[in-house]
């Protein structure tokens, strides 16, 4: 009998050193804990999805194109994504890449694309482009966010209309004191980066106007969306201009993040957004 005991504490210690390491684990806005299938099924009511990220981890990018796969497989029918990552200057390159009219390396050899474009954003445009959906380069051209973060908004207006049709309407609505307090908590997640005497705020109020005025004018029946967590976190950035472009629609937000922990929420990521996807902070990141 005390053999039997000592094999079963025996194998019992095995087993649980043998315990695989999670690599992700998810919450609500509330900070339950919830799995992937019970937010697949919520998100699956939403007309607009913002999938915020964090852009240099791996179980953020892996997470997107494994949401994005079901929900296509549930059912691709008036689908459409789009991403930060584009420039709407670019779209017509994405169009001729997703529609199969240019290849691969004809599309890289003359879009601007991001440095990690290949690890992390490649799959998606596939994904368009496999299963028939449009995929829209929502971000305004840097340029036009550098001349604004040196000159303001008002200095939009002195651009020619072509220029114009790259960007939300003008003038783009902005209220100073929230964008500055939610760019002060930004540049404090970033260390303290960013010139204060600079029209960063009105730079970031023309990307975020911008990619909700693209949303809107290419929204079907659903829209996945690709940027980074500022953009959409505490139904922040993005949605607000969204609201007054195209209201009345469902929208549903994930946020990704890292703690050391998995077991529960960290306070200051409550309420970021309807789904919170955490990622051990010790999970190796990709730049």
């Amino acid at each position: 009998m005390r053999k039997l005991i000592i094999l079963l504490l025996t194998l019992a210690t095995l087993t649980a050193a043998a315990q695989p390491k999670l690599s992700y684990a998810i919450f609500t806005s509330e900070g339950e804990a919830t799995d992937y299938n019970r937010m697949l099924r919520e998100l699956r009511d939403a007309d607009i999805i913002f999938i915020g990220e964090t852009h240099n981890c791996p179980v953020a990018h892996w997470m997107e194109y494994e949401i994005t796969s079901d929900i296509i497989r549930k059912s691709a029918k008036g689908l459409t994504l789009g991403a930060e990552m584009f420039e709407a200057d670019n779209q017509l390159l994405v169009d001729e890449y997703t529609s199969g009219v240019i290849s691969s390396d004809k599309f890289e050899a003359e879009a601007k694309l991001w440095d990690n474009y290949w690890t992390d954003y490649s799959h998606l445009l596939y994904l368009a482009r496999e299963h028939g959906l449009k995929f829209v380069a929502t971000n305004v051209p840097r340029r036009y966010a550098s001349f604004v973060k040196d000159n303001g908004l008002e200095a939009l207006q002195t651009l020619s209309d072509q220029a114009k049709s790259l960007m939300a309407p003008l003038p783009i609505p902005f209220d100073a004191q929230a964008q500055d307090e939610a760019m002060f908590g930004f540049m404090q997640m970033m260390g303290g980066k960013g010139a204060a005497d600079s029209h960063f705020a009105e730079a970031q109020a023309i990307k975020d106007a911008t990619m909700a005025w693209f949303i809107a004018q290419n929204f079907d029946r659903k829209f996945i969306h690709y940027n980074g967590n500022f953009h959409s976190d505490n139904k922040g950035g993005i949605i607000p201009y969204l609201e007054q472009y195209l209201p009345g629609k469902m929208i549903m937000t994930i946020c990704s993040a890292r703690q050391d922990s998995l077991k529960s929420l960290d306070k200051e990521n409550c309420g970021r957004a309807d789904f919170i996807i955490i990622a051990p902070t010790d999970f190796p990141m990709s730049y």
